[in-house]
């Protein structure tokens, strides 16, 4: 029997291929659509997905990456090493500084024997204007006497002149002596001006040590909090600027849920309502929240939303916190990006269904 097919079966044929494009057509569509939502008095219900706070580990300093110790989707608890800097620099300056501190001591040392050494030249002077005075005061009274001989010829009147002589050589020797304790006093001063400026370096040279140790204990970023690690942004041995990313986590600690409600909706909803959460992955589950935020502004709604009706109706923004004691029961299965659905009571009066009770994995 021959292939060729009269008009009227090649009719029948394009029907029935018509028929079965149709159907496929109209099954895609269907399972494309939405699903809707069951729906329950005093309720509503806005479609979110599950979010958490991002925190950006980064370097304070620039340098090269030596090695990272968390891999992404992995959790890491708060204060653990995630990722290390090359410190070998780091260790040179600190020897450096560290000498630096050592050569400040000595010079500290060194300016306060200055001192000392003033001090007692300070006092060889001050003995020398107490001889000095002395030997003046016995040089004047010898002059006297002889002024007495001299007037009754007892003495020559050349005896009279070395007399006096010695006299003022003994006034130049106590002026000198004077000049003497005024030039160490200068010169403690000197001294001890020179050991404020030692003293002063000894603390510079401390303080840049503490600031290279902390440079180092910086080289080890640590997780600030409990969290996930979504993207490792670079490598061992790249080098980075100063404030350059290393890991972006996750907060398991600080989770919500973010949806739209519309206005009528969000008029009766307050900071701190009831939120039950059903995640597309665990239908199975009811998870509890509170309300943590209500925009004070409307806004457009999701470019998710498929209707342009719907896309045109203003809706507020509200997030759903959930609570940190359970995330941390539960932190190995909390994961962002989770889809779902999220009910608050508008009617605080009336009770959760059934439905809506809270059940939570084991």
């Amino acid at each position: 029997m021959g292939t060729d097919m009269t008009p009227n079966g090649r009719r029948w044929a394009i029907r029935i291929l018509l028929g079965v494009a149709v159907v496929a057509v109209a099954g895609a569509m269907l399972w494309m659509m939405p699903r809707a939502k069951p729906v329950y008095e005093g309720i509503a219900s806005g479609n979110g997905r599950i979010e958490g706070v991002e925190i950006d580990i980064a370097t304070r300093s620039a340098g090269r990456i030596k090695e990272i110790l968390a891999n992404e989707g992995e959790l890491v608890r708060a204060g653990q090493v995630v990722a290390r800097m090359d410190v070998a620099t780091l260790q040179a300056q600190l020897h450096q500084a560290e000498a630096q501190l050592q050569q400040a001591h000595s010079a500290v040392a060194t300016a306060r024997s200055q001192v000392a050494q003033r001090q007692s030249d300070k006092v060889t002077a001050e003995a020398a204007i107490a001889q000095r005075r002395v030997e003046l005061d016995a040089a004047r009274r010898q002059a006297g006497r002889s002024a007495a001989l001299a007037d009754k010829g007892f003495i020559s009147r050349q005896g009279l002149d070395d007399n006096q002589s010695r006299v003022e050589s003994a006034e130049a020797a106590l002026n000198a002596a004077r000049a003497q304790v005024g030039a160490a006093q200068a010169a403690i001063a000197s001294a001890s001006t020179q050991v404020l400026g030692a003293q002063a370096a000894v603390e510079a040279a401390r303080a840049n040590i503490e600031r290279i140790k902390a440079d180092i204990d910086d080289s080890e970023l640590k997780s600030p909090r409990d969290g996930r690690v979504q993207l490792r942004v670079v490598q061992p041995g790249e080098v980075v600027a100063a404030g350059g990313r290393i890991l972006n986590l996750v907060d398991v600690s600080d989770v919500y849920m973010t949806f739209f409600l519309p206005t009528a909706a969000a008029g009766r909803i307050a900071i701190g309502a009831e939120v039950r959460l059903v995640l597309d992955a665990a239908p199975q589950y009811v998870i509890p929240a509170q309300v943590s935020f209500v925009a004070d502004e409307a806004q457009f709604t999701p470019k998710t939303v498929e209707t342009a009706s719907e896309r045109e109706k203003l809706m507020f923004r509200i997030r759903a916190r959930l609570p940190p004691d359970l995330l941390r029961k539960h932190v190995a299965q909390v994961k962002t990006g989770l889809p779902g659905v999220a009910y608050v009571r508008v009617d605080a009066q009336k009770p959760w269904p059934a439905a809506l009770q809270v059940k939570l994995p084991q």
